[in-house]
């Protein structure tokens, strides 16, 4: 198993998708967008160069942003280019996201989970 560091803000919190400050997230890798709730459900899993771009692109989402009346919350963790697809192949195999069927046709990269 990969072991990755899942990123939260100063404070120890996760980090709300659509307020944040995106010039903070310049790393590449793979993230995880959910929503609050009981139960929470993870939304999107994805990967960027630079995550930020994404990320925002994401902030304009018709599909996930129809969850943001819960709350959406996001996190990432800095993966190598040659890791990514296997990594999102495998949080989404994991978290099965309400949002996104086309996850990379490779071999899943087992991470530990930000929970």
């Amino acid at each position: 198993m990969l072991n990755v560091q899942w990123l939260k803000s100063k404070a120890d919190t996760w980090l709300e998708l659509n307020t944040f400050n995106l010039d903070s997230c310049t790393s590449s890798g793979v993230y995880i967008i959910w929503h609050k709730g009981n139960p929470s459900k993870v939304v999107y899993v994805g990967q960027g160069n630079p995550i930020a771009s994404r990320l925002n692109s994401h902030r304009d989402d018709r599909r996930i942003q129809v969850y943001a009346d819960k709350t959406l919350l996001v996190t990432w963790a800095t993966v190598s280019a040659t890791q990514q697809d296997g990594v999102e192949r495998y949080l989404a195999d994991q978290w099965n996201p309400l949002v996104g069927d086309a996850h990379p046709d490779v071999l899943p990269i087992a991470v530990n989970s930000p929970w």
